[in-house]
C-alpha cells in the first residue's frame, strides 16, 4: 500500500509547548512482577476523544508454569480494545466467543447493555518461559448506544490498513486516519494507531479528529522543541497543526483520538455510564450471581469461578 505521509509545506509544526494541552504520567501497579501502568482515566483528563481507559501491560517476563488469569468479569457501556506487542491473551466472553490473540491483531468486544470475558494464558503457553507486552483500552459507547447488545470481533494483522514510508510504519487499529479507515465497526468517531518511528523521523497527527493524543510506548518523542520519554500520554490542544519527530533511538507511539462525547462518563470497577443509576442496576446484578436469569451470564468453558466485585 502507497502512502505518503511526508509534511506538507504549508502546514507549520507545533512551536509553542502550550500546544500540550496536558500531559499525563500513568500510575504504575506491579501485580507480583507484572507492572501496568494506567494513563487513562487521569485526575486532569478522563478522556481522549471517546478512550476512557488505557493500560500499558507489561512488558513481563513468565516462567513456565506461570501466566495471566483474569478471571470472569463483567462490563457495561463500553467496547474493550486490546492489542499486543508481544505474546498472547486467550479471550472467552458470555457471547460464546473464545479467541487467541497475538502480536498485531485486534480483539474489540462491546459490552453494551452488558457482557462478561475472562483472559488467561493458554496451558500450551505456560510449558515454557513466555513475555507478555500490550495495550488495554476502553471505548466509552455514545449514550444513545450504551443499552445496545453486545458484540465481538476479532481481526487478524493482515486485514488492518498499514502504512509504510519515510521510516514511518503505522498499522491503523480502529477508525479512520491518513485517508483510510479500519474494519473493526465503531460506534462513534476516533482513531487508534500503533506507529513505529525510525531515528528522527517526523510525524504529522491527523488534522480532523477533535481529539488527539500520544503515548509513548518506546523511545522518545520531541514536541515543540522539548524531549519526552516513554510512559508518557500527551495530549494535545483541538485544531493545532501537531508533528512528533523520533529521538535518536526512534520512538514506538500509540496514537488515538476522536469526537467528544457528549459529556462526562461515571466510572465504577469494570462498568461505564452516562448515569448513576445504570451503574447501580450492573452492580446489584453482578452481586446478585443468578446467571442465566439475570443481567449477565459466564463464559461457556470458564464458568467455574468468577470475579467479586469490590465493596463500595
Amino acid at each position: 500500500m502507497s502512502w505518503n505521509p511526508a509534511l506538507a509545506p504549508t502546514c507549520p509544526s507545533a512551536t509553542q509547548i502550550d500546544s500540550i494541552e496536558t500531559l499525563i504520567i500513568p500510575r504504575s501497579r506491579d501485580l507480583g512482577g507484572f507492572e501496568v501502568r494506567r494513563a487513562l482515566p487521569a485526575p486532569k483528563r478522563q478522556m481522549v476523544g471517546p478512550f476512557i481507559f488505557f493500560d500499558q501491560a507489561g512488558p513481563a517476563e513468565f516462567l513456565s508454569q506461570q501466566g495471566i488469569d483474569v478471571r470472569p468479569h463483567p462490563h457495561i457501556g463500553l467496547s474493550t480494545v486490546t492489542y499486543l506487542y508481544q505474546g498472547e491473551f486467550h479471550h472467552r466472553d458470555s457471547l460464546g466467543s473464545d479467541q487467541v490473540i497475538l502480536p498485531g491483531e485486534v480483539n474489540w468486544m462491546t459490552a453494551g447493555r452488558g457482557v462478561t470475558h475472562s483472559e488467561r494464558t493458554r496451558p500450551i503457553t505456560r510449558q515454557h518461559p513466555h513475555r507478555l507486552f500490550g495495550i488495554q483500552t476502553w471505548v466509552a459507547l455514545p449514550e444513545d448506544e450504551e443499552d445496545t447488545d453486545p458484540g465481538f470481533e476479532h481481526w487478524s494483522k493482515e486485514s488492518l490498513p498499514y502504512l509504510d514510508a519515510e521510516g514511518k510504519q503505522l498499522r491503523l487499529i480502529v477508525g479512520s486516519a491518513y485517508g483510510e479507515k479500519s474494519p473493526v465497526a465503531t460506534f462513534s468517531d476516533m482513531f487508534y494507531i500503533d506507529a513505529k518511528l525510525a531515528p528522527n523521523a517526523s510525524l504529522p497527527l491527523p488534522d480532523e479528529h477533535e481529539d488527539r493524543g500520544v503515548y509513548i510506548v518506546e523511545g522518545e518523542i520531541i514536541v515543540a522543541g522539548q524531549l519526552f520519554e516513554k510512559a508518557r500520554m500527551m495530549v494535545f490542544r483541538p485544531g493545532d497543526p501537531i508533528t512528533v519527530t523520533a529521538g535518536p533511538q526512534g520512538a514506538r507511539l500509540m496514537i488515538l483520538g476522536g469526537a467528544t462525547l457528549n459529556g462526562p462518563r461515571y466510572i465504577w470497577w469494570n462498568f461505564v455510564a452516562s448515569s448513576k443509576e445504570k451503574i447501580e442496576a450492573a452492580k446489584e446484578a453482578w452481586r446478585r450471581a443468578d446467571w442465566g436469569s439475570g443481567s449477565f451470564i459466564l463464559p461457556p468453558g470458564d464458568d467455574q469461578e468468577f470475579a467479586q466485585a469490590p465493596d463500595d
